[in-house]
């Protein structure tokens, strides 16, 4: 009986844990959208390549306030009830962004979607993390990896299937209007799943508490681990909380003895920080055109961007297997020292290319290749190790008291650090060339592997209630 009893919680973890990653599906879709599309947005709105730049990053700008004020109001409203925000802001944003007749609203459209994947972004692990058990808690967030490659690479499908249909991005498909407003149309059909998904789920117990609701608590707890547990589960849970009983606010962030931020806030705000530096959003956002640059076609640079999605998924199933057996340190180192390896091989093979009479760049003899296959190789890399591990850490590393404020402090230097990345690529990729600007980020991924080895501790196998800071 007891055995039924683990499968049933163990079965209901797995559900939660299937549910809340469909908003890292919608912060990938939504991400990856706009890969593809830039010809279609220069066209139709008359864009600089700064202006270009403006609107493919708008987006980020949204994103970084949606993830600061997600995680304040998820410890007023609750980890559900701001995701479902989110969904709501993806289906408006969707609508908006294929419809704009003008680079205002349509910069208008990607605020709102911004916010909802600011919001997702870090309400999804953090809610996996408060509703499962720490045995499996880096596989299960590790899936929000997964999801948000997934939801990347379906952006490419899509955009790649709606303009092979139309003959090209900016060619008419239907009711007249060109192939690149319905890529961003499309987004509208998973985010109403996301949506639909998110009435199916209970509130994290972890927040109950917080807010008195220790009845409402111990139900939830009680389903995934039994009442035995719940009850011993929701006292652990308030004793993490201020001795004052205070509910969490920002200034939990400073240490009370000595008056400076936590180490551990700087610690996960370095993990934000460095894995947008090493530069993962130049291949989400401008994959196409970084190989058109290149030399490849507007096809065969959409159906590359495929290719790396695939073979990014491929690691991002690796690291579910392995984060609970090798843990989170070493994950993140391995992927450091890659990573540093990849992107120099990139940024030589990119400065050893030459200008055509058209103005594209060519990579002589077989640099081409070197270039895609360590592409391929970082992009593998960067998804067993940075992308899914930044996200499980950020949601189990903080103790409960300060972990929503933790989040939206980091949340928004995180996407902060990708705007700046993102924006700034366009005008780099010109003005600066492709050599210097990969050349920062090997470095930025070498000086990575040292801040890991400082200022980390290993969480795999420890419960939420353990986490110090």
């Amino acid at each position: 009986m007891v055995r039924g009893v683990c499968l049933v919680n163990l079965a209901l973890s797995d559900f939660l844990g299937a549910v809340a990653p469909l908003g890292g599906f919608m912060f990938g879709y939504d991400s990856g959208v706009i890969n593809g599309t830039q010809d279609g947005l220069e066209h139709a709105f008359n864009l600089s390549k700064l202006g270009t730049g403006f609107n493919v990053g708008a987006i980020l700008i949204g994103c970084s306030i949606g993830a600061f004020a997600a995680g304040r109001l998820s410890d007023r409203l609750g980890r559900r009830g701001v995701m479902r925000i989110s969904a709501i802001l993806f289906f408006i944003s969707a609508l908006l962004a294929g419809a704009a007749p003008g680079s205002e609203l349509f910069v208008l459209a990607r605020l709102l979607g911004g916010f909802g994947v600011g919001a997702a972004s870090v309400l999804s692990p953090v809610y996996i993390s408060e509703v499962t058990p720490a045995s499996i808690r880096g596989r299960l967030s590790s899936i929000q990896q997964i999801m948000i490659i997934t939801g990347l690479t379906g952006a490419f499908i899509a955009n790649y299937v709606l303009a092979q249909a139309a003959g090209g991005s900016q060619a008419i498909l239907w009711g007249g209007y060109p192939a690149w407003r319905w890529m961003f149309w499309m987004q509208s059909i998973p985010a109403l799943v996301y949506f639909l998904a998110l009435l199916l789920i209970p509130e994290s117990p972890r927040f109950l508490v917080v807010r008195g609701r220790e009845a409402e608590a111990h139900a939830v707890l009680t389903k995934l681990f039994g009442a035995e547990a719940a009850t011993a589960k929701v006292a652990e849970i308030r004793s993490t909380l201020a001795s004052d009983n205070h509910r969490p606010k920002l200034s939990d962030l400073k240490d009370k003895t000595t008056g400076k931020v936590r180490p551990i806030v700087w610690a996960g705000m370095m993990l934000a920080v460095f894995q947008q530096f090493v530069g993962i959003n130049i291949v989400f956002y401008y994959g196409a055109v970084l190989w058109q640059a290149v030399g490849f076609s507007e096809n065969d640079a959409l159906l590359t961007n495929i290719i790396s999605g695939v073979v990014s998924i491929g690691a991002c199933i690796l690291t579910v297997l392995l984060v609970d057996k090798i843990g989170r340190k070493p994950l993140l180192l391995i992927g450091s020292a890659g990573m540093t390896v990849t992107l120099g091989l990139m940024a030589y093979a990119f400065s050893q290319g030459v200008f055509d009479a058209a103005g594209a760049l060519q990579l002589p003899g077989g640099l081409g290749r070197v270039a895609f296959i360590s592409a391929l190789g970082y992009s593998a890399l960067f998804n067993l190790s940075w992308g899914p591990i930044m996200w499980v850490m950020l949601g189990e590393m903080f103790p409960n008291q300060i972990r929503g404020s933790a989040l939206a402090v980091c949340g928004f230097a995180q996407w902060m650090a990708n705007f700046l990345i993102s924006v700034s690529f366009p005008w780099l990729l010109v003005n600066v060339g492709l050599a210097p600007t990969y050349s920062f980020y090997a470095l930025s991924a070498f000086i990575s592997f040292f801040l890991v080895k400082k200022l980390l501790n290993e969480t795999r196998g420890r419960e939420l209630e353990q986490m110090e800071g």
